[in-house]
């Protein structure tokens, strides 16, 4: 559909085109590079043709040339991936997976390749901030692995114009192009790891529907909460620099390469244990609140719900533990070793010294206590939200 033109992922008739200008960017192939740097310039360029040969769609994409890139991911920089969902989900529906939001990049990737090697039939469309469409390799790659576009920095007339044509696409893509989607559950990531959902992003899910009824809109969309538990977070440090900056420089705002630099230590750092957890879709839950009540209060319900969806199925790391312990002065000291303890806090202090021998940070003498406690709190935060969700009798 015309409409969607300037936000959809690239159709079976624009593929050939974009991978051929994708094979010839210089930036595209120092991004290769850095992932093989061992191999001979000619020979990735043969083995990347040879992915791409017999590329129609952007699921082929995904399968024939995304697939093996994530996989090497998983293996260089995971201690490992695993999956759960709830056993009586009906693979052959479309889904919108809705979650917290982890990683620019991977939180989507991570989840297609689950899904494939969980047959589920359909990996997923993507909902990418534009902001993050830095150089045209980026705005091209994305578009050919079923990303569409969502539009930032807008005017608030731009907003709603962009929200209505986003959401009827996202109705759209569930419901006519049987396709499962995912989508964070707001606007950019928790940089504190206190995730919860928008009410504005459920309020957009339901402009698209035609009709006033919200409740209806919600359910024609199948959302399934999505919670992604990361042992270590790469991007922990530059968080919070981000959070240092902030608090010392008046004004201060993340530049184009601070984005990039994200992207980039976001994909090739380490992350630990990586466990990814899909919750019962919520069409059942919809369908026991009053309609009658206000859709304020309604979009407050949803969101509280998925939340606490969410929260209650983090995976729970010794790091967690004791980066509570140490905020809150409580004593989980059973749940973990005095080697996990060692380890993180070696840990810590590596990714600290990252932005104190940084020479554009430097600040008052507090700033090695306060991105102490920053980066703690990222760790602590999700236990406390599980804690809240689920009571300390029930995680393990």
């Amino acid at each position: 559909m015309s409409e969607f033109d300037e936000i959809r992922p690239y159709n079976e008739a624009e593929m050939p085109v974009v991978m051929e200008e994708l094979l010839h960017d210089r930036q595209f192939n120092l991004m290769i590079k850095g992932f093989v740097p061992w191999l001979p310039k000619g020979i990735r360029n043969g083995i990347l043709r040879l992915l791409m040969k017999g590329i129609k769609t952007s699921q082929d994409f995904q399968v024939r040339f995304m697939k093996p890139v994530v996989k090497l991911e998983i293996w260089r920089c995971t201690k490992g991936l695993t999956f759960g969902y709830p056993k009586k989900m009906d693979k052959k529906k479309r889904y919108l997976f809705m979650s917290n939001h982890r990683d620019i990049v991977l939180d989507s990737a991570f989840l297609d390749l689950a899904l494939f090697k969980e047959d589920f039939g359909k990996t997923c469309e993507i909902g990418i901030g534009d902001n993050l469409l830095i150089y045209p390799w980026i705005k091209k790659l994305v578009r050919m692995n079923k990303c569409f576009t969502v539009r930032r920095g807008l005017t608030a007339h731009e907003m709603m114009r962009s929200s209505m044509l986003m959401s009827r696409y996202i109705h759209y893509a569930v419901n006519d192009k049987d396709e499962n989607v995912w989508i964070a559950q707001r606007e950019g990531r928790a940089k504190d790891s206190d995730d919860r959902t928008q009410d504005s992003v459920l309020k957009m899910f339901a402009m698209g529907y035609e009709g006033d009824d919200i409740i209806a809109a919600l359910k024609h969309l199948h959302i399934a909460p999505l919670t992604i538990s990361y042992e270590y977070d790469p991007c922990d440090y530059l968080k919070a620099k981000e959070f240092l900056m902030k608090r010392d420089v008046p004004g201060w705002k993340k530049s184009k390469q601070d984005d990039l630099d994200n992207m980039k230590t976001g994909i090739l750092g380490k992350k630990g244990r990586v466990h990814y957890e899909v919750s019962p879709c919520i069409d059942e839950w919809l369908d026991s609140l009053d309609s009658s009540l206000p859709k304020k209060e309604i979009f407050r319900l949803v969101a509280e719900h998925i939340d606490n969806e969410i929260h209650s199925r983090y995976r729970i790391y010794p790091c967690n533990w004791i980066a509570m312990d140490e905020l809150d002065g409580t004593d989980n000291s059973a749940k973990y070793t005095k080697k996990d303890r060692a380890e993180f806090e070696k840990y810590l202090e590596g990714q600290i010294s990252k932005v104190l021998n940084d020479q554009t940070t430097k600040r008052p003498n507090d700033q090695k206590e306060f991105l102490r406690s920053t980066i703690l709190t990222m760790y602590a935060n999700p236990l406390r939200n599980k804690l809240a969700a689920v009571g300390s009798d029930s995680i393990v």
